[in-house]
């Protein structure tokens, strides 16, 4: 279940973080950083019925929805109240442990599922931050130096939207690697 949570999440993470790497001036200039938050969240919600209900045995795509939707929100708002208030470092942890204790409790509610949690939780935590801290490392490493230098023939936009592409990646490989742990562990619940 995590394999299969992990790929098909990255499929649905690189097509959101597709709007920052190709439209971020855009949304910056016009809606702003809560702006580009929206519509990637509305990206992920929209896109990961199609990909992810198989991780809900019996769930077609709309109990997919209703178990996804409201742990997805959860999820994003605990994590961007963390980053709007304390920015990189600290908002960043806070946001992924919050955001994965949010996902978590909402979609274990959603399941009927009591047990679990913590464990869950803190798989999820570990996975969620190892994606979303190596994707940050791995931009840094394709954005900049080195790593840029690999991607030079792509000119600086290239090498930019490549850069943050890869963060989607990874991003989308930890995320979707602890939601389907958590589906797998909810469903062995007793």
């Amino acid at each position: 279940m995590m394999l299969q949570g992990a790929w098909r999440f990255a499929i649905v993470s690189v097509v959101a973080f597709a709007l920052w790497a190709a439209g971020g001036r855009w949304f910056y200039r016009n809606t702003g950083e809560a702006g580009l938050y929206a519509a990637t969240t509305i990206v992920f919600i929209a896109l990961s019925g199609l990909l992810l209900h198989p991780l809900v045995p019996g769930a077609g795509m709309r109990r997919f929805y209703g178990i996804f939707v409201p742990a997805f929100l959860a999820y994003a708002a605990a994590w961007s109240i963390a980053w709007f208030l304390l920015h990189f470092g600290a908002g960043e942890w806070l946001g992924s442990a919050s955001g994965s204790a949010a996902f978590v409790a909402v979609a274990g509610r959603r399941l009927g599922v009591r047990g679990r949690f913590l464990e869950a939780a803190l798989v999820f935590f570990v996975f969620n931050s190892a994606g979303y801290f190596l994707g940050g490392a791995a931009t840094e490493f394709l954005g900049r130096g080195a790593g840029a230098s690999l991607l030079s023939g792509l000119g600086r936009t290239g090498v930019g939207v490549v850069a943050r592409l890869a963060w989607g990646v990874l991003f989308g490989l930890g995320f979707g690697a602890g939601m389907g742990y958590t589906f797998h562990a909810f469903r062995r619940a007793p």
